[in-house]
């Protein structure tokens, strides 16, 4: 089976890809722009499980990008092809070459707070972007089923008596981040009717753990803690709204839904994934001081408060759970100690 996942370097894609290498037997196909950081597949590349395909190479067409896939990937490797999903020409040459019987479609601009201050660079990137791969699919003359990573920031405004939310909740968008979602998933379903893409969207409650990136709020915490610790800022950690309520999955059980999904669930639908547990924000905070080393002082910064706020995101997953069997496996408190030990590592010692 040939698989290509788009968003490869980011916290996800990478432990997408590191589960299939290490948990199913595929043919496995990412892509990468050339400006990517990469760190997020160190530990493929100490591994040697990577390969450049055309390195420094035009790839000029699909049939030349199909030559030089059968010349160079390898087996049990993840096989990195440059390309960019905003450039309808690039995924053409990318999704004819490759011509995968499973698409992972996990690249977008995903930081909420950005998607304020560039909106319609947000929307450009996750909306467009997915017009051209789905478009280079139909050009292709090819038929793979194609999970779409969506978002519980759909839902946006959620009244208390509408959770746990289920997937026939209003969505009521409160982002310009969410609204791209909301396009995607939109775009997915009208492809699907339109021209029989077997498309199946998860609505991705909150993820988190190793590589996630410093913006977001749990890896901003543990980072500011592990710098704390090094000796490399006072003992204070800098928060915004410490009571909104959020449904946290170990990202390591999410991507392995993302397979699941794709293996169970039917193409057209909608289904929730996260925890079925909503936490608040502080009391996520609270598991990581006490795991700190140091004693740290809390302080809220009003720069780090949104416009608006989406105030609780807490997933029913009955549906899902129906359709795959799939439980998340990873303890919370385990998943915020390997984000901790994630960043202590990252972290430059002080001397």
């Amino acid at each position: 089976m040939r698989v290509l996942i788009t968003g490869v370097t980011g916290m996800a894609g990478s432990h997408l890809a590191e589960y299939l290498l290490t948990e199913q037997d595929v043919e496995l196909f990412a892509c990468y722009r050339w400006r990517s950081k990469m760190e997020n597949l160190d530990e493929l590349q100490r591994a040697g499980k990577v390969t450049y395909i055309a390195e420094g190479g035009n790839i000029v067409s699909a049939k030349k990008l199909e030559e030089w896939i059968a010349a160079d990937a390898r087996s049990g490797h993840l096989n990195l092809i440059e390309g960019d999903m905003t450039d309808p020409q690039s995924m053409r040459r990318l999704i004819g070459g490759v011509r995968p019987d499973r698409i992972f479609h996990l690249a977008a601009q995903s930081y909420v707070p950005s998607s304020w201050n560039a909106p319609a660079q947000t929307l450009q990137t996750n909306v467009i972007g997915q017009v051209n791969i789905f478009e280079a699919v139909v050009d292709a003359g090819i038929d793979p089923l194609i999970h779409i990573a969506g978002s519980s920031e759909q839902y946006g405004f959620v009244r208390p008596d509408e959770t746990p939310i289920k997937e026939t909740n209003p969505l009521r968008p409160l982002s310009p981040y969410a609204v791209s979602k909301v396009g995607q998933e939109m775009l997915a379903y009208q492809y699907h009717r339109s021209y029989g893409l077997k498309t199946v969207v998860t609505r991705g409650f909150n993820h988190t753990g190793p590589r996630r990136g410093h913006v977001m709020v749990t890896s901003s915490f543990a980072k500011q803690i592990a710098e704390i610790e090094h000796g490399l800022a006072e003992p204070v950690i800098r928060v915004g709204d410490l009571t909104s309520r959020r449904d946290w999955t170990d990202v390591r059980d999410m991507v392995r839904a993302y397979w699941v999904a794709l293996d169970h669930c039917t193409p057209g639908e909608v289904y929730n994934t996260g925890s079925g547990v909503a936490r608040e924000v502080g009391e996520m905070l609270d598991i990581l001081l006490k795991l700190s080393r140091v004693k740290v002082e809390v302080k809220v910064e009003e720069n780090r408060l949104r416009p608006s706020d989406v105030k609780i995101l807490h997933a029913d997953v009955t549906k899902f759970q129906s359709a795959t069997g799939w439980e998340p496996r990873i303890p919370f408190e385990q998943t915020l100690s390997d984000l901790l030990d994630y960043w202590r590592a990252r972290v430059p010692r002080t001397c």
